[in-house]
Parts: C-alpha cells; structure tokens; sequence
C-alpha cells in the first residue's frame, strides 16, 4: 500500500515524455470521472472560475468504470456523488490500460480558539489520494482507492476545534478538539457493470472505507475547499467516512443512484497507524439525485451498532438529508441530520456552507451550523461545575466567514493562503465553562496537488 503511494507520486514528478501516454489537456485540471470522456472546459470558464458553467454534452463514449452519469454528477467520497461542476482537483495521467488520478493537500494552520477551554496551537492536515481505473470489458470496469493521511502525527488529540466532539484519546472522550484521521483513510475496489444504456450496477467495498450514509465527506466538497476546521457537526453527517468494514451495492444511472451499506459501526480506535478487524454489524441506505450537473441531492438513513468506544452500550439511528450546488463559481451544501441515539434522546444538526470565487485567485468562505450536542461535558476535569453538566445536550451554533488567495505553483502545484473567524451562540448555563462571548481566529497555509 505505501510503496504504491509512493510510486504513483514519483510517477507524477516524471517527465510526460516518459509516461505511456498523457491525458488531454483539458482534463488536466479537473479531476475526470472515472472511466468516463470529460468535455473540454470552455475558455472562459477556464480564465475564471467564477464564469457560467457550461453545459455538459452527453456522452457517446462506452463508459469504460464507475462512471457517474453523463457529467450530471462528480464521484464524491466512498460511492457519493457530487454535482458534475464540482470536480476534485488533482493530477490526471495514464500508464497502459489504466487511467489514474492523484489528489491531496498539505495544510498548515494556526489557530487561536477562544475561551476558557479554547487553547493556541500550531497543526498540521495532510491528505493523499490515489485513483486507478480500468476497463475489464466492453461492460466492466474496476476502480482502486487509496487515500492516506500523516495526521496522526499531530498527536492523539487532534487540534482545537471549540464545541467539537467525537472519538478518544488516552481513553477520554475527545472534547472541543478534532481527532486525527486514520494513517489508512480508505483502501477500497469498485467494480461497475453496464445493463442498459448508461445504466449500471456497481459492488464497492472497503478496508477502510465509506458507507452510503450522508453527503460527501467535507474534504472532498467544494463549498468546504478553504475551510481550515472541521465541522462541529462532523459526527453527525459525515464521520463514517472512515469505517473499517464496508460493503456496498447499488444501482446507478445518470440522473439518480440507489444503494445500501452493511458496515462497522464502531468508529476508529485510537491507534491511527492499524488496520482495524472488520465486521458488518450496521447497515445504511441511501438515495441521490442528480438533476443537473449543477445539483446533487441526497437522502440516506444508517443503523450504527455501538459507535461509542465510551458508550458500548448505545446504537445510533442516523436519518440525513443534503443537498449541493455547484455553478457559475459558487459551491454550496445545505445539510440536516437527525441523530437518535437509542433508547430515545434525538439530537438534530443543521449546517450550510459556502465557497464562491471572486476570481480565479480570490475566494470567500463561510459556514453555519446549529447541533445540539450531549458530549461537551465527559471528561473527569469538567464534572466540578456547579450545577453539574455531564451527559446534558445543548444547543450550539457557530458561525464562520474566511478569505483564501490561491499562489499558482509550477507542476500542478498550488498554494491557498488565507484566514478564517468564527463565533458562536450558545446557552448562558454554558459561560461559566466557555466564557461568555468565545470566538475564534485560524491562519493557514494549504498547499494542493492540482490545479
């Protein structure tokens, strides 16, 4: 696995002149459906981003692997899909009969979390992706997935994210930090199969991978491209993206996709650097529809045995709804989530997010979200307020806005420089452990392979 992720990487830095053969051009700054013939962005799209997206024609191609539909929809994390304009930057190459596609970012940041449980640290964020496809056959195709992350290297604690909260360190529960992804963040194989048209069935399965529960995985969404932190409601739309266990099988066609996961439930364990014992003990389904390559709409609902390393005993019901809109430079998802935690305590999310292009260099950011969470009170330094606040769920919501400048780079590189604030509002019963007015200030640094 990790000598695989190297060679593809050296195999980027090579001159095209050693490859087998390149990709077209106007493939190259987008990341290409898998299997499928990407038209030609049109000049004025290319020179700014923030122009009106064109149409896309329909394909007349045989798709060849997991294509996602006529250009009405781009794959996502795992097998979600994405409107067809929001396509993941990344280096396209091809060497015999496989097509690849290589992804990722380095991103430094600064933060200063405000209030008495807010904390100024340094960290560091990293991704790396790798994507190889081919056809087995006029009617089968079979894709390959790794992604892998150097984010345990910032330590068992993650960074500070205020109101946050998921997974453990040291056996504690994780509170106003955001835990560390896995070093093996997706190891996965999808094979398609065309029945009728552009219609197909499809078998995905990972170790780790990602179930058919939720919108895409934030990192992987346009309207999050610049956004340094994690949601604080990561655990309530996205956090099984991670998941070590999956199988997944569904139908596709390129307006819509049905499909449904048997997966582990347990999220990840504490060691980052393992490959953890799979077991199918939950299950998800999802539908999305894809109307336009601008829209993409998701409903899904999971059955998650025992997320909770501190809660063994809880299972979760998890009912989500979301959508994304990618066009004319302006990326945005609109989310809600419905988390039930058995026997009987529901606690709802909602978050919308935002990227829009000013121009090919400039963006503005934001994000809004309103969760009501029952874990900011867990660990045993925070039972000694007055009146005593462990297990009890309260309202938050944050709010954040944020400016990137993107340096262009030689050889597909790219570096965002930018800064994000955030505030919040929460309960007065809240202040004596947050203060009564917190906010915060990130700084960062994002360098991107891919432009």
């Amino acid at each position: 696995m990790i000598r695989s992720l190297i060679g593809a990487t050296l195999l980027a830095s090579l001159p095209q002149n050693v490859l087998a053969q390149t990709i077209p051009a106007q493939m190259m700054p987008d990341m290409a459906m898998p299997g499928m013939t990407m038209p030609a962005e049109p000049p004025a799209a290319a020179a700014n981003p923030a122009a009106p997206a064109a149409p896309s024609p329909p394909s007349t191609d045989r798709p060849m692997t997991m294509t996602m539909g006529d250009g009405l929809s781009t794959a996502g994390s795992g097998t979600s899909r994405l409107p067809g304009n929001d396509r993941m930057r990344g280096i396209h190459l091809s060497a015999g009969d496989w097509m690849l596609m290589l992804h990722g970012y380095a991103w430094g940041s600064w933060t200063d979390q405000g209030g008495p449980r807010g904390s100024r640290e340094a960290f560091v964020q990293s991704m790396a992706m790798i994507e190889a496809s081919r056809s087995l056959g006029d009617r089968v195709g079979l894709t390959l997935r790794s992604m892998m992350s150097l984010d345990p290297l910032m330590g068992e604690r993650g960074y500070p994210d205020l109101f946050a909260s998921g997974e453990t360190a040291h056996g504690i529960a994780l509170v106003d930090r955001q835990h560390p992804h896995d070093l093996f963040m997706e190891m996965s194989a999808r094979t398609d199969v065309t029945i009728a048209g552009d219609d197909r069935l499809f078998v995905y399965a990972g170790l780790p991978g990602e179930p058919a529960l939720g919108p895409s995985a934030f990192m992987h969404r346009g309207s999050a491209r610049f956004d340094p932190e994690a949601p604080i409601t990561h655990h309530w739309f996205d956090s099984t993206h991670i998941t070590w266990g999956v199988v997944t099988a569904g139908y596709a066609a390129p307006h819509w996709q049905i499909e449904g996961s048997a997966f582990k439930g347990r999220e990840p364990d504490e060691n980052r650097y393992n490959i953890e014992t799979p077991r199918l003990d939950s299950w998800a389904l999802r539908a999305t529809w894809n109307p336009s390559s601008a829209w993409s709409s998701e409903v899904s609902y999971g059955h998650l045995h025992s997320p909770e390393a501190l809660h063994p005993d809880q299972n979760e019901n998890r009912l989500i709804a979301s959508s994304s809109y990618s066009a004319h430079g302006l990326d945005v998802t609109a989310a809600y989530s419905r988390k039930s935690v058995e026997p009987g305590r529901v606690l709802p999310a909602w978050l919308a997010e935002a990227t829009y292009a000013l121009t090919q260099r400039h963006a503005l950011f934001g994000r809004f979200e309103n969760v009501r969470n029952d874990e900011l009170f867990e660990r045993d330094e925070q039972l000694g307020l007055d009146p005593p606040l462990l297990g009890q769920p309260f309202r938050v919501s944050k709010f954040t806005a944020g400016y990137a400048y993107t340096v262009p780079l030689p050889r597909d590189l790219g570096v965002a420089l930018g800064f994000a604030a955030s505030a919040y509002a929460k309960s007065d019963r809240l202040d004596a452990a947050y203060g009564r007015d917190p906010h915060s200030l990130t700084i960062f640094a994002k360098l991107m392979l891919g432009q």
